[in-house]
């Protein structure tokens, strides 16, 4: 099953779903979707505990008034974007039909619940519980949760949300710009990084079985995904500022890790050629250039820029950003 069921359709139970070969699904890319859900009960972390402890190690939560209100509207997009994970996962784990798959699905909508709880309790301890998100990311989240394909749901948060929250992740942890939240991130980041491998090993089955269409549809998503999450950069802009973090340096580091999980995604595909993802790298570097100039220039000069880089490209990536987006051992 690929296309979503209209609501209120009749579905069977899917005896169907040991068929591997009917769903193009490798056996060894579906032990590795296996092992993804039992890895998750081995890491499983018990998230108030963790966060009490280290509460009781560096005291309750506390941040300079002046940079408040910037973690807060920074962490409202991890908050909000974690419950938005936990509803895809869940639909994933219902829609997906074979066995591995859904048990891989299965194990993150568990994982994105506990992340969602600890940051709205860590927040709470803050004082700083956001109210809503900045219009572009909140249509990002809505986007993916109500696509309608399940490739797009995959490909859409697992290779391009959650490297992004992985970015944010990656960057305040670098600042240590308040102890708890410091030691909560890395766990965070160990589960965000095994949620990519569900994309990797089950997306190729899924394109391979798709019409050409579906496919320039699929990639016509990313385009419109790119776009929401530049302009959603650009309305936290002020609030990487405020926290000391240069916003083209947090936009450069999810974009080293998004390019790695669709890299692997195209290796995992058997293919050679890179050009789709080239042709997505160049548009959204383009769109920087316009969007987050590297220093105060004119209009002019910034739309040259951004020629340039459609043109061309962008420097290469520096992949060290990118180490813990990798394919799971067989």
């Amino acid at each position: 099953m690929l296309r979503l069921p209209r609501r209120g359709a009749t579905r069977p139970l899917p005896y169907h779903m040991f068929d591997r070969a009917r769903f193009g699904l490798e056996a060894r890319n579906a032990r590795q979707l296996e092992r993804i859900y039992h890895q998750s009960q081995e890491r499983a972390w018990d998230g108030a505990a963790v966060l009490n402890g280290l509460v009781e190690e560096h005291g309750r939560p506390r941040v300079d008034p002046e940079k408040r209100p910037a973690l807060a509207r920074l962490f409202a997009v991890i908050m909000w974007g974690e419950l938005a994970a936990w509803k895809i996962s869940a639909a994933l784990a219902d829609e997906l039909v074979p066995f591995e798959a859904k048990m891989a699905a299965t194990s993150q909508a568990y994982d994105e619940a506990r992340h969602f709880f600890v940051m709205h309790d860590y927040l709470e301890m803050l004082g700083a519980m956001p109210d809503h998100l900045d219009r572009p990311i909140e249509r990002l989240l809505s986007a993916v949760m109500n696509a309608d394909h399940l490739a797009k749901k995959l490909i859409g948060m697992q290779l391009m949300v959650e490297p992004v929250a992985l970015s944010v992740f990656h960057v305040v942890r670098e600042l240590d710009v308040e102890p708890v939240l410091t030691g909560l991130l890395p766990y965070f980041q160990r589960d965000e990084a095994r949620h990519v491998a569900l994309g990797l090993k089950y997306l190729p089955a899924m394109i391979r079985q798709m019409s050409t269409r579906e496919r320039v549809d699929l990639m016509g998503f990313q385009l419109r995904l790119v776009t929401m999450e530049l302009w959603g950069s650009v309305g936290l802009m002020r609030d990487y500022k405020a926290l000391g973090i240069d916003p083209r340096v947090a936009v450069e580091v999810a974009r080293a890790k998004q390019k790695r999980a669709l890299d692997l995604l195209l290796t995992e595909m058997g293919l050679v050629s890179k050009m789709p993802l080239e042709l997505l790298d160049r548009y959204g570097s383009s769109l920087m250039e316009a969007l987050l100039p590297a220093d105060d220039i004119s209009l002019r000069e910034r739309l040259r820029r951004s020629a340039r880089a459609a043109a061309w490209g962008k420097q290469p990536i520096d992949e060290s950003l990118a180490d813990e987006i990798k394919t799971p051992a067989a």
